[in-house]
């Protein structure tokens, strides 16, 4: 098994993933790292799996030599038994894991000037779709931020948008006003709100359709591809893409696939 980690803002994503797809998934709050208090949810997470490597990215520098450490004190790999000894699990000392980043990366090229500012999680995520929709495909996730990765016809990373996260603008609104509340955002059928509450979900979740579909219409005009692939990963993606049919495909553990995907090209170059 691979166990996987995509280092996110809010939150850390883990995936344990077989060589076909990730099998299991779960998340611990980012914070967690600073108290220790994620390093006991990763044991658990494992179990007894037996893992054969270790792959993350991570937006969040400062919580990365963090998760190195709870890594390193997973302890050891077993690879089964051995060929003399039948009972016994062979032992092997938890190599380092492999971090995706320009250098790592396989599975898509790179187009961009500073390949190095490119957040390795919007790597990953090209990586999978490249591979599961073909090229060229365009990632929107829905995040802390939301961004949108594009890889052209010729299989490379070429940049993208990024925006304001839904929860990231809600919460603004609410810290730079005094009357507005702070909202949990879910689904809203009306266009019309009767109270407070209901108005910012419809500016919220409509207008954040708007804003999806006008940069889908900019990027497929751009790629001259009106048949682009679109393909939804991260939070809101599930509420968004509801009536937005530009999108193809909604991949609830896509950033995880992409880190899956690098290990296994990695291991096999």
């Amino acid at each position: 098994m691979i166990l996987l980690f995509d280092i996110g803002n809010t939150n850390t994503h883990l995936g344990l993933a077989n060589g076909r797809r990730v099998v299991k998934q779960t998340d611990v709050p980012t914070a967690a790292w600073l108290d220790g208090t994620a390093t006991a949810c990763v044991r658990k997470f494992v179990a007894a799996a037996k893992l054969d490597g270790v792959a993350l990215c991570s937006v969040v520098p400062d919580i990365t030599p963090l998760v190195r450490q709870a890594i390193a004190e997973l302890g050891t790999l077993g690879p089964g038994p051995t060929r003399n000894k039948p009972h016994q699990r062979a032992e092997l000392e938890l190599r380092a894991p492999l971090e995706l980043t320009p250098k790592t990366l396989r599975g898509v090229g790179i187009d961009y000037p500073k390949p190095d500012t490119i957040g390795p999680d919007r790597l990953a995520n090209a990586v999978a779709a490249r591979h599961r929709f073909g090229t060229p495909v365009v990632v929107v996730d829905f995040g802390t931020a939301v961004t949108f990765d594009v890889v052209d016809q010729c299989g490379n990373y070429v940049g993208g948008v990024i925006a304001p996260g839904l929860a990231a603008m809600t919460d603004y609104l609410h810290e730079k006003t005094a009357l507005l509340p702070r909202i949990k955002i879910r689904a809203v059928n009306s266009a019309i709100g009767k109270s407070t509450e209901q108005a910012m979900l419809i500016g919220a979740v409509h207008g954040y359709r708007g804003l999806v579909r006008e940069l889908i219409a900019e990027l497929k005009h751009e790629l001259k591809s009106p048949r682009l692939p679109v393909v939804a990963t991260g939070s809101y993606a599930k509420l968004i893409a509801a009536r937005l049919p530009e999108i193809s495909a909604v991949a609830p553990n896509l950033t995880l696939e992409g880190l899956r995907l690098v290990w296994m090209a990695g291991t096999a170059a």
